[in-house]
């Protein structure tokens, strides 16, 4: 039986930095320390003005083709995973196949997917691999949330960050990518949202208003119900994970490391001890980039194989804006 494998993984951040002390200056009634003890981040990264989620994924490609093993001429797919494309149509994998010289004999198209899209990203691959359509796939993520924000949402502005990552998935790899739960439920779809800009509402509708809180919210900009969001999370997260677990024939002292979507710091130590995951097979890595949204666990991934902390059976879940969810196993090869 054909069976599909992470081989290489590589990720691109803007050169701009927006810090904790920027923010508390914006701010004043939020220290830098406040931040980083409440989301767990010190620090983000911008795209610039004209710089896009496809311009990031092409540069997260490159510094993939140019790390990597595999020649490009025998990439033969492309997905991106991305809620920032450049336009209505085409697809943005159709530029990028073209802007990186791939042949004209590759598959290529975006999915719209947040926070667990990288799960879905793995899901879609392995069956291209299984189903003898494709042998060698570039998954791209990339996302430019900040682009959505209103300068004034505090709140938002200290957990997003921009980012991309490569991900190459082909017939042998460092891990071999396992069983899947995904799960959608979109009648919370409105609980994280930007309402303008598709084809049920075109134009900006400029009806910003201040909630009770004094907090930005209009449907020109990004809207997240974070109590919404937790509640869901904290619902969700407990049962995908033993189902995963029974899908791996698998008990949950059987993992060696967990990583999960980096949403914020009290969300996922949240989670952490809701499930009773020991501190050390549970891998954080956001402080210095903050929420990536559909790139956190790539990222954290390519961090922890540099850590030296890929090692047995590793576990990822994804979850979040949909709502959806999403978690594979991946058993690292020795």
């Amino acid at each position: 039986m054909k069976k599909a494998y992470i081989k290489h993984i590589s990720y691109y951040l803007p050169e701009a930095i927006l810090t904790n002390d920027q923010i508390a200056k914006e701010f004043p009634e939020w220290s830098a320390e406040k931040v980083a003890n409440k989301v767990g981040i010190t620090k983000r990264h911008i795209a610039a003005e004209n710089e896009t989620a496809t311009d990031m994924a092409i540069k997260a490609s490159k510094k993939l083709i140019l790390e990597s093993v595999v020649d490009k001429a025998m990439i033969d797919f492309v997905l991106l995973c991305t809620q920032s494309g450049d336009y209505m149509l085409p697809s943005s994998a159709c530029i990028i196949q073209n802007q990186l010289g791939l042949g004209t004999h590759c598959g290529a198209f975006d999915f719209n997917l947040g926070c667990s899209g990288y799960e879905y990203g793995l899901a879609v691959a392995k069956g291209l691999i299984i189903g003898g359509i494709a042998k060698n796939i570039l998954l791209l993520t990339a996302e430019t949330y900040t682009k959505y924000l209103h300068p004034k949402d505090k709140g938002n502005r200290t957990i997003f960050g921009d980012a991309a990552t490569a991900t190459l998935i082909s017939t042998e790899g460092f891990a071999e990518i396992g069983e899947f739960v995904l799960g959608t439920d979109g009648s919370g779809a409105e609980q994280l949202i930007v309402k303008t800009g598709g084809a049920r509402q075109k134009y900006l509708l400029n009806d910003l208003q201040l909630d009770e809180d004094g907090n930005p919210r209009g449907s020109d900009f990004l809207y997240m119900n974070g109590g919404a969001i937790f509640d869901f999370t904290a619902d969700i997260v407990p049962s995908m994970v033993a189902e995963l677990l029974s899908r791996s024939n698998l008990q949950q002292e059987d993992i060696d490391l967990f990583v999960f979507h980096q949403a914020n710091k009290y969300m996922i130590n949240y989670l952490r001890k809701l499930l009773d995951i020991d501190k050390e097979k549970f891998y954080i890595f956001m402080e210095k980039v903050g929420n990536t949204v559909s790139s956190t666990i790539p990222i954290a991934l390519c961090e922890a194989q540099n850590d030296g902390k890929l090692q047995g059976n590793v576990m990822l879940a994804g979850f979040g804006v949909g709502l959806s969810w999403g978690a594979t196993m991946l058993t690292i090869q020795k």
